[in-house]
C-alpha cells in the first residue's frame, strides 16, 4: 500500500534527525582516529601526511604505558568487586516486594544521579574524616562505587527474566541453594553479568572526576595523564592513545555482544 505524503514526510524528518544525531556522536571519534595517523607533529585536521609514527612512539613511551597499566589494574579490580557486590545486590533486590528494597535500590543508584565532580569530592572528604590516606586502594573503592549501579541494573534485568519455577524445581528435588545458584541461576544470568562487567570496566577505565580526587601522587591513571599532556602541548600521542582505546573498545564490544548480548542487556535496563 502506497504511503501518504504525511507518512513520508514524518519518516524523512525522523531519519534526518537520527542521522544528524549519529553524526554528532560519531564525528569526534572519527576525527580522532584520522588524526592519530598523521605524519605531522601537532594535532591538525586534516592531517598533512599519513604515518604510523605516533603508534610506534606510543609503544616506546613509558610515560604513557605505565599510567595505562595502572588504569587497567584499577579497572580490573573495580570490575571484579562491582560484579560481586552488584550481582549480590541485584539478586536480593530484583524480585523483592519490600519497601526497603526500593529504598536500597535508590541508594545504590545515587552515584549515577549525583554530579561526578561532587561525588568525587564527597568521597575525598569522607576518606579525610576517616583518616584514610589516598592510595590505589581508595581509587579502586571509588571506582567500585560508581560501577556497582551499572551491574545492579543489568544483572537485575537478567534476574527479572529468570523463570522462578526453575529455581523452585531445583530446590524441591533436593538441591542446596548454593548448588542451585551455581548450576541454575548463574548460567541463566551469565549474559547479564558479562555485559555489566564490560560496561563497568569501561566506566572505570576512562573515569576522570573520581580519579582526579582519589588518586595519590604514586597512582597516575591514563585519563589524568592524557589531560596533563594536553594542558602542556598538542601531543599527537594523545590521539594515538585515543585511537587504540577506540579500536580495543570496538573489539571488546563485539566480543561482549557475541558472548554476553550486551546490547540486549543495556536495552533492558
Amino acid at each position: 500500500m502506497q504511503r501518504s505524503f504525511v507518512d513520508r514526510l514524518y519518516s524523512g524528518v525522523v531519519g534526518t534527525i537520527t542521522g544528524f544525531g549519529m553524526l554528532l556522536l560519531l564525528a569526534p571519534t572519527l576525527v580522532v582516529l584520522v588524526i592519530s595517523f598523521t605524519g605531522g607533529i601537532t594535532l591538525k585536521f586534516p592531517p598533512p601526511s599519513w604515518s604510523l609514527r605516533w603508534y610506534v612512539e606510543l609503544l616506546q613511551s613509558q610515560e604513557i604505558i605505565e599510567p595505562a597499566l595502572t588504569s587497567l589494574k584499577v579497572a580490573a579490580a573495580a570490575t571484579l568487586l562491582s560484579a560481586v557486590l552488584g550481582g549480590a545486590a541485584a539478586l536480593g533486590l530484583a524480585r523483592s516486594k519490600l519497601k526497603i528494597a526500593r529504598a536500597l535500590d535508590a541508594l545504590f543508584m545515587s552515584p549515577m544521579v549525583l554530579p561526578a565532580m561532587a561525588f568525587g569530592l564527597s568521597l575525598l572528604l569522607v576518606f579525610n574524616l576517616l583518616g584514610i590516606r589516598l592510595s590505589a586502594a581508595t581509587l579502586v573503592l571509588g571506582h567500585t562505587i560508581i560501577c556497582v549501579p551499572f551491574v545492579i541494573r543489568m544483572v537485575g534485568a537478567s534476574v527479572q527474566q529468570l523463570n522462578p519455577v526453575l529455581v523452585t524445581c531445583s530446590l524441591s528435588l533436593g538441591a542446596s541453594r548454593w548448588y542451585t545458584f551455581r548450576r541454575v541461576t548463574l548460567p541463566l544470568i551469565r549474559r547479564g553479568i558479562v555485559a555489566s562487567c564490560f560496561v563497568a570496566f569501561l566506566t572505570s577505565f576512562d573515569n576522570v572526576p573520581v580519579s582526579l580526587f582519589l588518586a595519590d601522587a604514586r597512582t597516575e591513571v591514563l585519563p589524568i595523564k592524557l589531560w596533563a599532556i594536553l594542558e602542556g602541548s598538542l601531543d599527537v600521542r594523545v590521539a594515538a592513545v585515543s585511537g587504540v582505546i577506540v579500536l580495543v573498545t570496538l573489539a571488546g564490544l563485539v566480543c561482549a555482544e557475541i558472548f554476553g548480548g550486551v546490547s540486549r542487556q543495556i536495552g533492558s535496563r
